[in-house]
């Protein structure tokens, strides 16, 4: 008999024993942490299903659908990030840990398509590096803390998806590390590069995230929008989108990341613009200050590695 089961011990016999001897099998381990996790995992979960009541095949059908997001991911698309995504806890996640009230960015989540690894970049460089169709962007801003006093030395890390809808990894036409660069801010902390226009897209829906999508009569889309993460030594790393979209759009988005207070101002300028020489008209511009707070410098881990496959349907 094992030593730590006490004689007095009963074997479960109705569902009201479950919850508390499942608590009791795992209150031996040494990690306080883990402890509050899993005990609060195990009562909300056991509460769920004694309130949903599934029946046998439905609960067998919820075991294949996690073990099909499971079997989905891969180099190039992570179908775990997604689901997680589009069931809003990626969302949730970010606003329980990033709450925007030090006077910083508001942030976003990171999403599946993080590769990490993007090549450094000179101020001014354009991250298109294949044939991209769109309309030009010129992408300026600055890196600030919230009193102002520019970040020198800060890297934003930028990417997007093509206006055709697809991140490069998602599609064999596009060079690799397409719209995606390393830039550094200067030593009043500005930065500045060259990019399309984003577009709208759908995420991937050929995996068991799709079918879950469509058995619910969601939209797939997320607005348009360029990811950024900006980091600097002694500021807590930001991970945020910048969006530009119809309020429609945003409030549609399939993983709810989109935020007013993250919407940038993107203008159309049909006729040439001394501030952008050599901008052939129709172009767009737009410019975003970020600010940083204290705190730690550390980078997310990135999704997929971006081994490059043939696109998503």
């Amino acid at each position: 008999m094992n030593s730590h089961i006490s004689p007095e011990a009963k074997l479960i016999s109705k569902e009201a024993d479950v919850t508390p001897t499942v608590l009791a099998a795992m209150s031996r381990g040494d990690d306080p942490r883990l402890k509050q996790i899993m005990d609060t995992m195990v009562r909300h979960l056991h509460a769920f299903l004694l309130e949903a009541r599934p029946t046998e095949a439905e609960f067998e059908y919820a075991l294949r659908w996690i073990t099909a997001v499971g079997q989905a991911t891969n180099e190039a698309h992570n179908e775990t990030v997604l689901a997680a995504d589009v069931l809003g806890a990626s969302t949730l996640i970010d606003l329980i840990n990033n709450d925007g009230m030090q006077g910083e960015t508001l942030s976003a989540l990171l999403g599946p398509f993080y590769r990490g690894g993007a090549p450094k970049c000179l101020n001014g460089d354009c991250i298109a590096r294949s044939d991209t169709p769109g309309s030009q962007l010129y992408f300026t801003g600055r890196v600030t803390d919230p009193a102002g006093r520019p970040v020198e030395g800060a890297t934003l890390d930028v990417w997007q998806a093509s206006p055709v809808g697809l991140y490069e990894n998602q599609d064999e036409t596009q060079d690799d590390f397409n719209l995606r660069g390393r830039f550094t801010t200067d030593g009043d902390g500005h930065f500045h590069f060259v990019s399309v226009k984003p577009a709208g897209y759908p995420v991937p829906t050929d995996g068991p995230v799709g079918d879950l999508l469509r058995a619910q009569k969601r939209t797939p889309m997320r607005p348009a929008h360029i990811h950024f993460i900006v980091s600097a030594p002694g500021y807590k790393t930001l991970v945020t989108q910048i969006f530009s979209d119809s309020h429609e759009a945003l409030v549609n988005d399939v993983v709810f990341g989109a935020k007013q207070q993250i919407v940038g101002k993107f203008f159309r300028h049909d006729s040439p613009d001394p501030e952008f020489p050599g901008a052939a008209a129709p172009f767009y511009s737009c410019n975003y200050h970020f600010k940083l707070v204290e705190g730690q410098s550390v980078l997310p881990l990135p999704p997929i590695s971006g081994k490059k496959v043939a696109h998503h349907g």
